[in-house]
């Protein structure tokens, strides 16, 4: 059901209980019954108010009804409507309600599923890795995960920005540097002298090897770095190393066709004073206290859910490392964003109510929940039948690289969000790369690409297409695709509104099986010129919907497969 439609009916029913509870103030909710024999909707609203008004649930059910059946306008969307076990209304839609959609494809075509734009700043945080290697197989989810949710943000009206975050500064960047430095020196990783928590992977060496030939490097967003190819200069190391790996994620992003933004320097929040600053307020706050020469925070009196109070300031002077993450969402609140997510692995769990705490202790006006958080498992990938751990290019991990080369960057994004985020997630390269129904981008690319085929075959024009009458179109899978087709605008807000993208890789997969299941049943280029017309229109309409949804995943809708 389209959402006008959907708004219709509601309206209608809250006409229909008015008159007969004058005083009641139902909430009605529409929703599609889980078995599909029972309806294409329904509703508890009379169980729901038979309680407060004492009446018997099926008597009121049959009285809404009643009503609700000799309003003009419900019935210009339903068929029938019968009450169901304790007293569920199931209503069933008109074949010309179900045939609706069809204008609508035509009239909003590349816009069909987008909301009008509203006044809310959304920026989504996500990949925000340490400039000290590859993106991994984590990384990937979090691009896959983070980009189809600013997409479907856009797409349900709101402002979004993508923003990455460089944790550039802390022991991982000294670990890099030393990492790089004993390579130049011609130090092997095996060597009983090599860092212990040095970097192993081959890109280390090619660092090294850049840095002696003192090479200029750039990030997208940064000054070009020089090295100046001294072995015992560690700061300029450092800087050189930094900007490198910076320079490499960019590309990494670049191959899977996402750009950012804004990107956000963890050590630009020392070097302008807003750790310092922060830290200052929450003190002033009556929010901290000190003990055994630590700083700390009362976590557990902020109503965040912490089970312990946490340390702000060591004893020994550095910084904890959730300080400077409630510095960096203080800047989120302030540049406007009145809502904020976090993509992160499910290890960051206990940072969730730490930062939050330290936000309301500021008392900035802050909401409670902000920022949401997606925690994401990690990703196991199997090729072969066996579990991949080791790359060439990284030493230790699958990288996203890795993955793009292997099955191209549409199966990578499709594959990393179809499950939920909060699910493991096996990533099987072969079945990834195999051309059959049981590999879902395939299954729904083939579909797009089916249609144009036939589209192609017909020759019509496309104009003429959208003026075709579909009062032809009856056939049972017509009619159950047009009703899959008229569910995508209200998928697409609730896939934003849940942080769920994988409901739109679920929908995709089930709208093509309804078309591959309508095109085997029905013949669509036939003699019957009527016929043939309005279905070469609901075949279009198919493929329009199909790449309006690919496109909310960054996925490609080929013409030819």
């Amino acid at each position: 059901m389209l959402p006008e439609q959907q708004q219709t009916l509601i309206a209608s029913l809250a006409r229909a209980v008015a008159s007969i509870l004058p005083d009641a103030t139902p909430v009605i909710l529409l929703e599609r019954p889980k078995i599909a024999a029972h309806g294409d909707l329904a509703t508890n609203v009379a169980m729901q108010l038979a309680k407060p008004a004492r009446r018997n649930p099926r008597e009121l059910a049959q009285a809404v009804i009643d009503a609700l059946m000799a309003d003009p306008v419900a019935t210009g969307i339903l068929a029938s409507a019968e009450i169901a076990g304790p007293g569920f209304i199931n209503f069933r839609l008109t074949v010309a309600a179900r045939r609706a959609v069809l204008q609508a494809i035509s009239v909003q075509g590349e816009g069909f599923g987008r909301a009008p734009r509203k006044q809310q700043k959304v920026l989504v945080e996500f990949v925000s890795a340490n400039p000290t290697g590859p993106l991994h197989v984590g990384h990937a989810r979090q691009a896959a995960l983070g980009d189809a949710l600013c997409r479907l943000f856009d797409a349900s009206g709101s402002d979004v920005s993508r923003e990455f975050y460089y944790n550039d500064a802390g022991n991982q960047i000294n670990n890099l540097a030393i990492s790089v430095q004993a390579r130049a020196r011609g130090i092997d990783p095996s060597a009983p002298d090599y860092p212990a928590d040095g970097y192993r992977g081959e890109y280390i060496v090619d660092i090294a090897q850049d840095f002696l030939a003192k090479k200029t490097v750039a990030a997208s967003d940064g000054e070009p770095v020089l090295a100046n190819g001294d072995i015992n200069d560690l700061d300029d190391i450092r800087r050189f190393a930094v900007t490198y790996l910076r320079r490499e994620q960019d590309l990494d992003l670049q191959a899977f066709g996402l750009a950012f933004d804004h990107y956000y320097l963890e050590s630009s929040l020392y070097t302008s004073g807003r750790v310092e600053e922060t830290v200052n307020k929450l003190v002033a706050s009556g929010h901290t206290y000190e003990s055994e020469g630590a700083l700390w925070l009362r976590t557990t009196e902020l109503g965040t859910g912490d089970d312990k109070d946490r340390v702000m300031r060591k004893s020994e002077g550095g910084y904890t490392y959730f300080v400077p993450d409630v510095a960096y969402h203080v800047t989120k609140w302030q540049r406007g964003f009145t809502r904020a997510i976090n993509i992160q692995g499910s290890d960051h769990h206990g940072t969730v109510a730490r930062v939050r705490a330290g936000l309301q202790a500021l008392g900035l006006g802050i909401p409670a929940d902000y920022p949401a958080y997606v925690l994401h498992k990690m990703v196991k990938v199997v090729r072969g039948g066996e579990e991949v751990k080791i790359s060439k290019r990284a030493g230790s991990y699958v990288t996203l690289r890795d993955l793009i080369d292997w099955v191209g960057r549409d199966a990578v994004r499709f594959f990393l969000i179809q499950r939920r985020a909060d699910t493991e997630f096996v990533f099987d390269v072969d079945l990834a790369r195999s051309k059959s129904e049981e590999n879902p981008v395939y299954y729904i690319q083939y579909a797009h690409a089916r249609i144009c085929s036939m589209l192609a075959q017909a020759a019509v024009d496309k104009g003429r297409l959208d003026q075709v009458a579909v009062e032809p179109l009856i056939a049972p899978t017509e009619l159950a695709l047009m009703q899959r087709l008229a569910e995508f605008p209200a998928l697409v807000i609730q896939a934003a509104q849940e942080l769920s993208p994988h409901l739109i890789a679920f929908w995709l997969r089930d709208c093509a099986s309804d078309f591959h299941a309508w095109y085997n049943a029905e013949r669509v280029l036939v003699d019957d010129q009527g016929m043939r017309l309005a279905r070469l229109r609901l075949a279009d309409a198919t493929r329009q919907v199909l790449a309006n949804g690919l496109a909310l995943l960054g996925v490609t809708a080929p013409e030819r497969m």
